[in-house]
């Protein structure tokens, strides 16, 4: 019976330390694609690029994701998440350029957007790490509201639908608070155990979240030059 429980134990102590681990990582991985996509998109700002096509970006986007979701498992993940994340921040570049250049108050709202971000973020995470909750069961309605949010914005893109964007953008915002408290509380209960895809999963969840606060802080508290 005493070589039962300090199997347990062992196994819990190795369970934790995995925790720790893949938790460690992300953050750590989250931070260096942070940094570098402020670098790549500070490059697009500084050269002026132009607004990339939105089938592009799409087609760049989910080719760029599924390579990492394929390469998750090697070490050529990193340089594919990198690409990814430097892809997207590239993205950023162009569209914080319109507002700074075409609000009075641009620099404002793209430091408002990102102050919020930020503390949505740690708010969220330090809440799931502190009550150490499952939210396991928000996954499926995640996944389907973000589905139902992604179609919306192309119909409001294409469609040139100003009020159903403003409201696609509360949505992402909402739906994705909801995957970080979704993908926190898994790396705690052992869920996700791969960090890059754990990565990837806040990382997208913070760029929709900025840009979503920075369509409608634009929309409600910009001024137009």
């Amino acid at each position: 019976m005493a070589f039962q429980n300090d199997q347990v134990v062992v196994r819990r102590t190795e369970s934790v330390l995995a925790t720790n681990a893949v938790l460690r990582n992300t953050y750590l991985l989250l931070a260096m694609t942070l940094v570098f996509s402020a670098a790549t998109a500070g490059l697009a700002m500084v050269t002026n690029a132009m607004p990339m096509n939105p089938w592009f970006t799409i087609i760049g986007y989910f080719g760029l994701l599924f390579l990492t979701q394929a390469l998750r498992n090697s070490a050529w993940g990193l340089v594919s998440i990198f690409a990814l994340t430097g892809f997207m921040g590239y993205t950023l570049g162009p569209i914080i350029n319109f507002y700074i250049h075409n609000f009075s108050n641009g620099s404002e709202l793209v430091m408002m957007s990102l102050g919020a971000t930020g503390l949505i973020f740690f708010a969220l995470s330090g809440y799931a790490l502190t009550t150490r909750k499952d939210f396991s069961y928000m996954g499926a309605f995640l996944m389907v509201g973000m589905l139902v949010a992604f179609l919306a914005s192309l119909g409001a893109l294409f469609f040139h639908i100003p009020g159903l964007m403003l409201a696609v953008s509360a949505m992402f915002i909402l739906l994705s608070s909801g995957v970080i408290l979704l993908q926190t509380s898994q790396i705690i209960h052992g869920g996700e155990t791969n960090y890059i895809m754990a990565t990837i999963t806040l990382y997208v969840s913070l760029y929709n979240i900025f840009i979503s606060l920075l369509n409608l802080l634009g929309a409600f508290s910009g001024n137009r030059d």
